[in-house]
């Protein structure tokens, strides 16, 4: 495959995924994911944020048979509606140990000071929900 057809396929597969960079197909993002799959290196059913119809797009673009048997693997989560996560400001004891954790950046604060999500910006990986020590961040409905 030519460089540019790889880069073309990687953009397209890119694209169908999520955006959520929550690593749960065992990647550090959706890029490197896409990227694995046009190389060959891993398969469509790693997102659990895609789900079926995910694993059966990216099948679809990756020219796999049976596109239609193709199913997310369950091992790595559960599809998650979609939403986004809030902090509770009573709470919050400004460690920045949510802030290291979102992939995105939609987390803003300063140390010692109460934190904020900016909640556009949240793509609802739930990677700060382990990472705050006092458990002052909640999920949402929406995204």
């Amino acid at each position: 495959m030519t460089d540019r057809r790889l880069s073309d396929l990687i953009e397209r597969l890119d694209r169908l995924l999520p955006q959520t960079q929550c690593g749960q197909c065992g990647f550090a993002g959706c890029r490197p994911y896409a990227e694995a799959m046009a190389r060959g290196e891993a398969g469509p059913e790693r997102c659990p944020p895609g789900g079926d119809a995910g694993a059966r797009a990216l099948a679809h673009v990756l020219g796999m048979p049976d596109v239609a048997a193709v199913r997310y693997d369950r091992a790595r989560g559960a599809q998650a509606p979609a939403h986004v996560v809030r902090i509770v400001e009573a709470d919050c004891i400004g460690c920045t140990k949510c802030l290291q954790a979102c992939p995105v950046d939609a987390i803003i604060g300063a140390p010692r000071a109460m934190h904020v999500v900016v909640e556009p910006l949240c793509t609802g990986c739930d990677l700060c929900l382990p990472a705050c020590p006092v458990d002052c961040i909640v999920t949402v409905a929406g995204g």
